[in-house]
């Protein structure tokens, strides 16, 4: 059986966001390890990556910060998902997603998969995209961040 092996430089590679003009983002990417102690407490650590394999659960954090002079409105961040990675969850959970490559989105809830001639609820796994439209403005120096879960395909 042949294992797969994910360099974070491939896991990272598709992976971009879009902003606004003066906004900058960047963007951070960790592993998820669980740990227990002595007493079978259980603890969860982030740790940055520098191998994945399938079923490993990352973080990624996208950071925000307003560059610019002025305040920035109707902020919105589009972000792919990576080819490598099934999509979990958003920590917010205000996120609209994109199951076709981006054309269409919406609430996962909402949307459904065609399957032959009938369709299936979506699942997180069916996720290509996920957008944020960012309600508040974002004023000059101010900042922000994104988080969203996925699991290593």
């Amino acid at each position: 059986m042949k294992r797969l092996i994910l360099t974070l430089a491939a896991l990272c590679a598709p992976y971009s966001a879009i902003a606004a003009e003066k906004v900058e983002l960047s963007s951070d990417v960790y592993v998820e390890k669980v740990s227990h102690d002595a007493n079978g407490r259980k603890s969860v650590v982030l740790e940055k990556p520098l191998k994945v394999v399938p079923g490993d659960r990352l973080v990624f954090i996208l950071k925000y910060r307003n560059v610019g002079d002025r305040t920035a409105e109707n902020f919105v961040v589009t972000n792919p998902m990576p080819s490598a990675v099934a999509f979990q969850e958003t920590l917010d959970g205000t996120e609209l997603v994109s199951i076709d490559g981006g054309k269409n989105w919406g609430r996962l809830k909402d949307l459904r998969v065609r399957m032959g001639s009938g369709y299936r609820d979506a699942v997180p796994e069916d996720v290509t995209h996920i957008r944020w439209n960012i309600n508040d403005d974002i004023s000059a120096g101010s900042q922000g961040k994104l988080t969203f879960r996925g699991v290593v395909r």
